[in-house]
Order: C-alpha cells, then sequence, then structure tokens
C-alpha cells in the first residue's frame, strides 16, 4: 500500500506533468540535453567521428566520455538532495547536462563545440522557463506601493517574498509560496510579492541583496504593524546568507504559520474593538529571531576579549 499511494498519485497527475514537460523550454532543453547521446549513437554520424577507443568503434564512448558522464551524475544527485520541487530537480538535470554536452563536444570537434554553445546562448535568450501561473492569493507590490500597503493597517500581519525573475530558485519556489498563501491568506495574515530585480530601491531599503553570491534570493520577511520582525535566510555580518531551506515544512514551522494563522483570524473578526492600532502584544506570536552564527561568534570572542 505504501508503494501503491505514490504510484496511483503519479498516475493521476500524469495528463499534468505531461502538459508542464510539453512547453517549449523543456522539449528544446531535452533535445540539447541528449545532443552528444544522439550524435555519438546514430548511424551515419558516429561513423565520421574520432574517438579514443581502442578497438577504434566511433559508435561508443570512450573513457574519458564516460568519466565526465559519472562525474556529471555524481554532481546531479548531490544538487538534487536539496532540490523541492520537481522544477528544480528537472533543471539541475538540464543545467548540469548541457554543461557535460559543451565539454564533450569541445573535446571532440572545437567546430561542434562552439556550435553547440551558440545554440545553448541562443536558446537561454530566446526561450526562457515557463513562470508560474497557478492559483494563488498574492499580492504584488512596486518600489512605490510596498511601504504604504504595509503600513496601511497595523492589524495585518505582512509575509512577503524579495524575488526576481531572473533567478531559477526564485521560480522554483513559486509554487511552493502560491500554496502557503491558498492555505493561510485571511484578512489578518496576508502574502505579498516585490520583485527587487526591478525595483533596486525596494532592495536597497530592505537590505535584501541580488547578487547570486550573496545568495539572498528568495527572501521572506515577515512584517507586523509595517516593522520587520523576522526574514529566511538570514544574514551574516559579511552580507552572505546562512543556509537555509525553502521548504514548505520548514517555512511553516520557521513562521510558526498554524498559529499565526488561527490568531490572525481571531484578531480579524475583532478589529473593531481595539481602534485603528494594536499594540505589540496583540499581534500573533511568532518565534524569536536567533542570531547567525557567524555574528555570534564574533560576540563571543568580543566578550572573551573584555573578560582579559
Amino acid at each position: 500500500m505504501a508503494l501503491l499511494t505514490p504510484l496511483l498519485a503519479f498516475l493521476y497527475h500524469l495528463p499534468l506533468v505531461y502538459k508542464w514537460l510539453l512547453k517549449p523550454y523543456y522539449v528544446s532543453s531535452l533535445f540539447m540535453s541528449i545532443a552528444f547521446l544522439a550524435v555519438r549513437k546514430t548511424p551515419g554520424i558516429c561513423d565520421h567521428l574520432s574517438t579514443q577507443r581502442e578497438d577504434g568503434n566511433p559508435c561508443d564512448f570512450d573513457w574519458r566520455e564516460v568519466e565526465v558522464l559519472m562525474f556529471l551524475s555524481a554532481i546531479v544527485m548531490m544538487k538534487n538532495r536539496r532540490a523541492i520541487t520537481v522544477e528544480q530537480h528537472v533543471g539541475n538535470i538540464i543545467l548540469f547536462s548541457k554543461v557535460a554536452n559543451v565539454i564533450l563536444f569541445f573535446r571532440l570537434d572545437i567546430r561542434m563545440g562552439l556550435l553547440y554553445l551558440t545554440l545553448c546562448i541562443v536558446l537561454l535568450m530566446t526561450c526562457k522557463p515557463p513562470l508560474y501561473m497557478g492559483p494563488e492569493y498574492i499580492k504584488y507590490f512596486s518600489d512605490k506601493t510596498i511601504e504604504d500597503e504595509l503600513e496601511r493597517d497595523n492589524r495585518v500581519t505582512w509575509i512577503v517574498e524579495f524575488f526576481a525573475n531572473w533567478s531559477p530558485e526564485c521560480q522554483s519556489f513559486a509554487s511552493v509560496y502560491a500554496d502557503l498563501s491558498l492555505k493561510y491568506n485571511c484578512t489578518g495574515l496576508k502574502f505579498g510579492k516585490v520583485d527587487i530585480g526591478r525595483y533596486g530601491d525596494v532592495s536597497k531599503t530592505y537590505k535584501v541583496s541580488t547578487s547570486p553570491l550573496s545568495k539572498q534570493l528568495p527572501s521572506l520577511v515577515l512584517f507586523q504593524g509595517g516593522k520587520e520582525v523576522m526574514r529566511r535566510p538570514q544574514v551574516d555580518k559579511k552580507g552572505r546568507a546562512v543556509s537555509w531551506t525553502f521548504t514548505e515544512e520548514n517555512i511553516i514551522r520557521e513562521f510558526n504559520l498554524n498559529e499565526l494563522y488561527q490568531k490572525s483570524k481571531k484578531l480579524s473578526k475583532n478589529k473593531g474593538d481595539h481602534g485603528d492600532k494594536l499594540s505589540e502584544s496583540q499581534f500573533p506570536p511568532v518565534p524569536e529571531e536567533e542570531e547567525p552564527e557567524a555574528e555570534v561568534d564574533a560576540q563571543e570572542e568580543t566578550e572573551t576579549k573584555k573578560d582579559k
């Protein structure tokens, strides 16, 4: 029964999977991912390729090509351990398959390598990954509306995602965040998003870096009374994000969403009895923010020096 349930669930969603995979981005990426395999194994084409095999068979992989493919498989398995959605799993496979194809084609013939690399660049510029277009209860902010909206009603608790459309991590997280908004959105608890890749001033105001090296995308920030209460991932003094996985379970636990939702519903029902503003003690409780390890270590070193 334990094996039958996920199998039935997969078969139930199979039409949706086919519809998703048949989008132009995934179809073209599939062909690009298996390009070297097709060239090396297709009779009539492979006969004209060079090979380092001892038996001289040009239609089979030599030992170096097998080595590259095995290394690729190991990297994909390591990366997919942190993947949280099907899109991330497929994206990792496509990305590293293309990298392996570039290496293999350049090793085979520099002209084929340049041709394949050019095709990859053209597809990257013309064929973008499909964005999540499913149901959601999310308000999209601009640089002119975010501050006013957060401060409009002090009774409302906001969870805001700072994202950039070009970020693969943000694209993969979109469906998870949308599901959370469908489950937990209410009058006193709302979900918002702002594209800091488009609105650079928002990025500076709320101190969320758009640099890929900072690993701060996406960032989830919880606001109560218009003020930031907590964020994930946390950021150390060097501006680097502390490693954190954006799974639905982690978000529910870290942001205490179940209790937050229940308290927010009660607050929304009684908001007419409290005037326009609420004291901090009346807000739904959230977990206390822990300092990033780098900051804690720095404080401990400072205290040690003082004691000496």
